[in-house]
């Protein structure tokens, strides 16, 4: 399933991203995160061996939520994630090589961009979606300026700073959904806490989406 029907089927548009998570225990974080109604996971390639959690979480879970990875910067990078069974390739910065290849192989793009000279690289290159990175940095009336120009078809998620307190002023500024970081993961959280931060944002997000 490709983030557009992910989206369109009505879950919250959360990308959880699990930064230094390990193959022994993705599994587990992985269910605890749908459980809690977050379903598209990122694991960033700077983990340790993310293509094997990459791997297990396609395998165990790939059926019931969108399985990815993060820090994705390079064309060999988007095969090795798609032989791992990853279908969302997420990058901190605009490569169109990159882009071309996961569109090339099936798989959604959502490279970094925080400038409109970015932002329309990526758009040109074939990116329907685009993560604002880092959004701490330009905050949500940057999200809003740059929204104006882009073309309607482009979707932005606000990345790096999201959170359940600020998430409304992210979805009213533009942005189609959040990436979660630390605010939600982190190495070595417990699986209570870590549904706990999980409902939360998913409790944020239908409280600004749904009312």
């Amino acid at each position: 399933m490709t983030l557009d029907s992910r989206l369109h089927s009505g879950i919250p548009a959360i990308v959880a991203i699990l930064r230094g998570v390990k193959p022994d225990e993705v599994v587990e974080v992985g269910r605890a995160l749908i459980e809690a109604g977050i379903r598209i996971i990122e694991v960033p390639l700077n983990s340790p061996q993310p293509l094997v959690s990459i791997e297990r979480l396609a395998v165990s879970l790939g059926t019931e939520a969108l399985i990815g990875a993060g820090t994705v910067i390079s064309v060999d990078g988007v095969n090795a994630v798609a032989a791992a069974g990853g279908r969302l390739i997420v990058s901190p910065n605009t490569d169109p090589a990159v882009i071309a290849c996961a569109l090339q192989r099936g798989l959604d793009a959502l490279p970094g961009a925080m400038t409109p000279t970015e932002a329309f690289t990526a758009a040109a290159a074939g990116a329907r979606h685009l993560k604002l990175f880092p959004g701490s940095s330009m905050g949500p009336a940057h999200l809003r300026a740059l929204r104006d120009v882009l073309p309607a078809e482009c979707k932005v998620w606000a990345v790096g700073g999201a959170n359940a307190a600020n998430l409304s002023q992210w979805i009213r500024a533009g942005a189609i959904g959040i990436g979660a970081g630390s605010s939600l993961y982190q190495p070595g959280i417990g699986l209570n806490d870590l549904r706990e931060r999980a409902a939360q944002l998913v409790a944020a997000w239908r409280t600004t989406v749904i009312g």
